[in-house]
């Protein structure tokens, strides 16, 4: 009646303790903004209590509900927009780390969409990432480059909905090979999205946190659970033989 528009944030884990409450607001179709910020093994010395690890499985599962991983500043503040003018639930996944600005400010962004931001003629692999792993897959890029092997990397910011249509395109002009990294439990996130997008039409391997977190620094995490820069390489080494 008052036209007011609601956002909620909280840090992404203590979501979970909501769910009840997200699924019933999903039932009265809602139109309310939820954000989670401190997501990931990422965050670093806070500790798993503090990771959230579950809560895109969490939106995802909820039919309807606009689900999106900015990088950036830039593409954060775009698709706070977007969830903004976005009829439904909405859920806007922030990370901790202060990441380097990927975007500038006239860089226009869609649900749905995504962005490529490496891409040949010669690529053996497609590494399609969100939020702070797409820094990670930009510097395989770098390493890989250097051994005159190379790949295409993705930027899949809309996770739901996601556009299937570039990820397919990409992959296919990649030897239809896939590597999905996110900072993000194997099950429910953006490996699951892009599997099912992709499904018997690319070779898919998945880098996600597989076991239960501990705290640590950022970077030294990252590769603890198999999600940095090193372990992209490994994988396109491994696969592209």
């Amino acid at each position: 009646i008052k036209g007011y528009l609601p956002f909620m944030a909280t840090f992404a884990a203590f979501l979970t303790r909501a769910h009840d409450q997200i699924r019933m607001a999903a039932y009265s179709f809602s139109n309310i903004k939820i954000v989670g910020s401190h997501v990931g093994v990422s965050i670093g010395a806070d500790g798993p209590s503090q990771m959230g690890l579950e809560d895109l499985a969490l939106f995802r599962s909820i039919p309807g509900c606009a689900v999106l991983y900015p990088s950036d500043a830039y593409s954060a503040e775009a698709c706070v927009e977007i969830i903004a003018r976005y009829k439904g639930m909405a859920y806007l996944r922030t990370s901790r780390p202060a990441t380097p600005i990927l975007y500038d400010r006239k860089e226009k962004f869609k649900l749905g969409g995504s962005k490529v931001l490496r891409k040949s003629d010669q690529d053996a692999i497609a590494v399609i990432a969100a939020g702070v792993t797409v820094f990670e897959a930009l510097k395989a890029y770098e390493t890989l480059k250097k051994e005159n092997i190379f790949i295409s990397v993705i930027d899949a910011y809309s996770i739901q909905p996601l556009d299937s249509e570039t990820l397919l395109a990409v992959v296919t002009k990649s030897n239809q090979k896939a590597i999905v990294v996110e900072d993000h439990f194997e099950s429910g996130g953006l490996g699951e999205a892009a599997a099912m997008a992709l499904a018997g039409k690319a070779e898919i391997h998945h880098l996600a946190v597989k076991d239960l977190p501990r705290s640590g620094e950022p970077d030294e995490l990252l590769d603890l659970y198999g999600i940095s820069a090193g372990h992209i390489v490994k994988t396109v080494k491994s696969h592209t033989k």
